[in-house]
């Protein structure tokens, strides 16, 4: 089996500025059957600016293209006492009071969760474009791919340096990007009514392709190097297990889109 997707750390470039919101969580949800549209459109609807009015960012609110049941979507902190405050304001605010609810019904497990913060200064997320707006319908056929590699402990420094000196230029020579790169954040959970996976350590990172067709032929171009084939050996005895690759496609509402 091939190993997943790789994305680069974005190099440490003088000048870089960390992002607003280094401390993430990668959220998958498992629905029930024919349940993900309607997840969507009251998230759309009611979750979004909500959540942002209590200090917290809506990042990205996907489609699983390898699972019709699994919602994923990101959301940010600045840092991890201004999430135990905005969840708790969230939570116990009037719009979950209202809605929480009915967006509860269309579930059937919403504790896969990995809570992660940036690598270092420069790898998060930088979102320059506007959300669009309450009943947008331009749809995005951009593809989002988040590769989670897991390891037995925290990951090392070592493995950040290998992953910028030896993998970085063989990506690049693919013609793939990336957008943001993580590792989990070890700070126990401060909002323990909403779990996180704490026994997982993962290197994860995100790339955006211009569609599903594009993604195939980078990926083709980075499988098929002989270059890339010794990496991929030195890589793989590094890892725990396989990599899990999501390939995501963006909804209406979905800040990281295009």
């Amino acid at each position: 089996m091939v190993i997943g997707l790789l994305s680069a750390i974005a190099p440490t470039a003088a000048g870089q500025v960390p992002s607003d919101w280094p401390l993430v969580e990668l959220r998958q949800y498992t629905l029930h059957p024919g349940q993900r549209d309607v997840l969507i459109s009251l998230f759309e609807a009611e979750f979004v600016e909500s959540q942002e009015a209590v200090g917290m960012k809506v990042v990205g609110t996907f489609r699983d293209l390898d699972n019709p049941d699994r919602f994923v979507w990101i959301r940010a902190f600045r840092d991890m006492p201004s999430r135990a405050e905005g969840l708790n304001a969230f939570y116990s605010g009037p719009v979950w009071k209202a809605h929480g609810k009915a967006a509860a019904t269309t579930m059937v497990d919403a504790s896969n969760v990995l809570l992660l913060r940036d690598v270092r200064l420069g790898s998060g997320l930088v979102l320059d474009a506007p959300r669009p707006r309450q009943g947008a319908s331009n749809g995005s056929s951009a593809l989002i791919v988040a590769n989670i590699y897991y390891f037995e402990t925290d990951v090392e420094p070592s493995f950040v340096d290998f992953f910028e000196r030896i993998v970085q230029p063989q990506l690049k020579a693919a013609g793939m990007t990336v957008l943001a790169s993580f590792v989990s954040e070890t700070a126990p959970n401060n909002y323990p009514r909403l779990p996180v996976r704490e026994r997982d350590y993962v290197f994860t990172w995100l790339s955006r392709f211009a569609d599903q067709a594009d993604y195939e032929r980078r990926l083709a171009a980075l499988i098929n190097s002989r270059e890339w084939k010794g990496v991929a050996d030195t890589l793989r005895p590094k890892l725990k297990s396989s990599p899990e690759v999501l390939r995501l496609q963006p909804t209406l509402r979905s800040h990281l889109r295009n």
